[in-house]
């Protein structure tokens, strides 16, 4: 079992990215819009902002934007050690950001977006006509004119050795949000947990655009798209003094945009929220 890359420019493009999304809660597309000379510049540009001690100017704000260092890194629900990791939350356009790379990382969340309102066209137009009903509006018109969706620039520190025990970069979690759209990182490790409740690695070499499915979109389609359970694990010991940039947008609806009969975008955020302990 894998994770095979879909060719988003084929015909037949939307059906095989669905069905990847049915199965795995993850798909992978190459020759897709974003050019990777793009997103080689916003990993460097990004690298050297988490490399310079400026990155401290802009510690989060009580909005959740703006720089979160190692010490205050997300522990995932369930789990007891922290994540070997520090990020920046850009929200547009309202968050803070440095200057310099305002204009990179703006463009790179817009053309971002783009796409997802194209995978959201085709999740709906795919999704069997019983799940389809229970959509309030067209998806991704529950995304149109949110300021609530997240681009988050994650930094995996090169590791020392000395790490806390049994911590890792990410450790195993479900997004809370609709859907996340991420570049394939600079380095390994992203893995998937299958129906077989196996780790499966997703393909990250460079150019592909990794896909998956978030905790609302569950939500919105009865449970019919997983929302499934990934993990960032730490590299072998050959690579473990590189860094790992990571480019996720987090698509979240507006607030009210109604989920299901329990639930609104919101009511369900702060649900979520409140179990991780914010």
């Amino acid at each position: 079992m894998e994770l095979v890359a879909v060719d988003y420019a084929a015909p037949d493009a939307p059906q095989q990215f669905v069905e990847s999304l049915r199965e795995f809660g993850f798909a992978v597309l190459k020759n897709h819009p974003l050019q990777a000379d793009e997103i080689t510049h916003i990993y460097t540009a990004w690298q050297a902002f988490f490399n310079s001690p400026s990155k401290y100017d802009y510690r989060f704000s009580k909005r959740f934007d703006g720089y979160f260092p190692p010490e205050v890194s997300e522990t995932a629900k369930g789990h007891q050690v922290k994540d070997l990791k520090e990020y920046f939350h850009f929200y547009y356009p309202w968050g803070q950001c440095p200057p310099e790379l305002v204009d990179i990382t703006v463009q790179y969340r817009q053309k971002t977006n783009h796409i997802a309102e194209q995978l959201l066209n085709w999740i709906e137009r795919y999704s069997p006509s019983e799940v389809a009903a229970h959509y309030t509006e067209p998806l991704s018109a529950m995304i149109e004119g949110s300021d609530q969706t997240l681009l988050r620039v994650l930094h995996y520190p090169p590791l020392t050795g000395n790490e806390v025990p049994n911590a890792i970069r990410a450790a195993a979690h479900e997004d809370i949000n609709f859907l996340t759209i991420l570049p394939a990182a600079n380095q390994p490790g992203l893995q998937v947990l299958t129906k077989a409740n196996q780790w499966l690695d997703v393909p990250c070499d460079f150019g592909l655009l990794i896909i998956n499915i978030g905790d609302m979109l569950q939500e919105a389609s009865g449970g019919y798209f997983p929302s499934t359970t990934h993990r960032v694990i730490n590299p072998p010991q050959t690579t473990q003094n590189k860094s790992r940039i990571s480019l996720p947008l987090f698509l979240h609806p507006r607030p009210e945009v109604v989920l299901s009969e329990r639930h609104t975008a919101q009511s369900y955020l702060q649900e979520r929220l409140k179990e991780l302990g914010f």
